[in-house]
This record gives C-alpha cells, sequence and structure tokens, in this order.
C-alpha cells in the first residue's frame, strides 16, 4: 500500500486471540523512499517465518530496489524479530539508537550495524531525506524518523494506530511526545495499527490525555488516597473489568514515578510486622 509519495506499508494482520491482542490493527512495516531508486526500511517485525516471507515479497513487488538500511525504532523483540536473515537478504546496515546498538552488533556480527547520530540527515532514494529523533518514554533507545518532504512522522510504539502506547518512563515520554509534536506532522505512521491522519492534532490529543491522568491522579492523591488501588479506584470508572485493572495499576506507577521525580508527591517506604 502506498500512503504518500515516498512511503509504502506492507500490513501484517495479527491474531486477536493471541499475541496480537497487544498491537489492535496488526503491524506495518514501511518501505520509504523511491522503488526505482533505493529506500529503507523501518523496523523488522516478529521472527516468524511467515512474517519474512510477506515482507520480501512485498519487497519485490515494489520492483526489489536496493535497501540502504533497516532502520530500527526500537529494541522489542516485535520489532527487531527477523532482523538477521533480512539483513542478510538486502546486504544492507541497521541504523539504531547508541543504546540499541552492542545488542544488535552481538545478534548481527560483523561490521553491519551503524549507531545514529541525534543530528544527522538519512538519505534514500527520491530525495526522501529522514531525520532521528531520539524519543524515550516507551524504551530508552526509542527513535522516531521524520521524513521532512511528505511531512510524515514514524512513531514507532510512541504513537500507536489503535491503542495506548505502553510507557516506561513517563516523563520523558511526555518531553518526547513534545519534540514529535514541533515536527507538525501531517501523517503519523505508527508500528502498529492503523495510519494517522491529521497527525499533530493526534499527538496533542494524546498529551492531553495524559496530562488529565496526571491531574486526577494528583487529586486523587490529595484527597487521601495512598496506595496505588486506592488511586486506580478514585481515578477509573467503578465498572472498570477485572482484566484491565492490572493495566490501570500499571499506568498509575508509571504517574506516580514522574510526580515523584519531580518532587511533587513523596513515597514512604514500607514497614514490616511478624505475620500470624
Amino acid at each position: 500500500m502506498q500512503i504518500t509519495d515516498h512511503v509504502y506499508s506492507t500490513h501484517v494482520a495479527e491474531d486477536p486471540n493471541t499475541y496480537g491482542a497487544m498491537h489492535p490493527g496488526g503491524t506495518q512495516i514501511y518501505f520509504v523512499g523511491d522503488p526505482a531508486e533505493s529506500m529503507v526500511m523501518i523496523d523488522s517485525g516478529e521472527p516468524y517465518r511467515h512474517w519474512r516471507y510477506q515482507i520480501l515479497e512485498y519487497w519485490q513487488e515494489l520492483g526489489s530496489p536496493t535497501i540502504d538500511a533497516i532502520l530500527i525504532t526500537h529494541g522489542h523483540g516485535d520489532h527487531i524479530g527477523g532482523l538477521d536473515r533480512l539483513q542478510e537478504a538486502f546486504g544492507c546496515a541497521v541504523r539504531c539508537h547508541p543504546k540499541l546498538s552492542p545488542r544488535l552488533q552481538h545478534i548481527l556480527g560483523g561490521d553491519s550495524v551503524e549507531a545514529l547520530s541525534a543530528r544527522e540527515i538519512i538519505a534514500t532514494g527520491g530525495g526522501a531525506n529522514l531525520r532521528p529523533l531520539f524519543t524515550p518514554g516507551h524504551e530508552e533507545d526509542h527513535v522516531c524518523y521524520f521524513l521532512r518532504p511528505d511531512r510524515v512522522l514514524f512513531s514507532g510504539d510512541n504513537l500507536l494506530g489503535n491503542s495506548s502506547s505502553s510507557v516506561r518512563n513517563l516523563k520523558q515520554y511526555m518531553n518526547s511526545l513534545s519534540r514529535m509534536a514541533k515536527t507538525r506532522p501531517v501523517v503519523v505512521c505508527p508500528g502498529h495499527g492503523n495510519t494517522i491522519m491529521r497527525g499533530e492534532h493526534r499527538i496533542q490529543l494524546q498529551i492531553a490525555h495524559r496530562q488529565g491522568r496526571e491531574d486526577q491522579v494528583l487529586a486523587a492523591v490529595g484527597g487521601g488516597a495512598a496506595t496505588v488501588d486506592e488511586i486506580v479506584s478514585a481515578v477509573y470508572p467503578r465498572n472498570l473489568r477485572k482484566s484491565l485493572r492490572d493495566a490501570a495499576g500499571r499506568n498509575v506507577r508509571t504517574h506516580l514515578e514522574k510526580l515523584r521525580e519531580e518532587g511533587r508527591v513523596t513515597e514512604r517506604e514500607a514497614t514490616y510486622i511478624l505475620a500470624g
């Protein structure tokens, strides 16, 4: 599927009854550039044979263009699976965050892995130059890529098409969302889910949503809620499904950690007594 002048995608459907439940809307693997000249590929998906076959078949449909590099958004297994075989098939470099570089070097061997520089421009066919943006939050080695000619932002897992992203460090994540918004993308191409039109607007909605949740957490703590479970009960609907309560608790913890880092809440050490 062609998304813009320089952006092409193959969509991999995932079984919603198994691991695909984590990725509503499936996964997209992107090829960027000019099929008549050269392209780059963004991420390599899961380490399954049928994924690799689909990616290679789509590359052949594009005319088997020269692949200058495989650009990695972050080191989770569903973004670097099959990387060794795809890199071998394309005979290209692999570009990634400097923190991820040693791990990928160990996986691939040789000298095919090249760490990104925050200020470099990645050139590919058709003048489709990409700028890497170091955007930690979902993971510390996360990188987005901005394609200025098409006003497209490849958001990895920092912004998803059909669901909310999990966050490791919320303070970093909020800073990264602000940096992503400054590119003013027209289109956001996420790692999972549907392509996002009105990209800048969607990023601003995510910022507002996270800020609104933070305000609710602060209000709950100010109202006397002192544990994660108490805050979940104060912030989320009373009819929240049991299966979603653990995820809500994780979300609250990320907010509390951010607020603790900022000195807006304090955490008391746990105390212990003898059982029985």
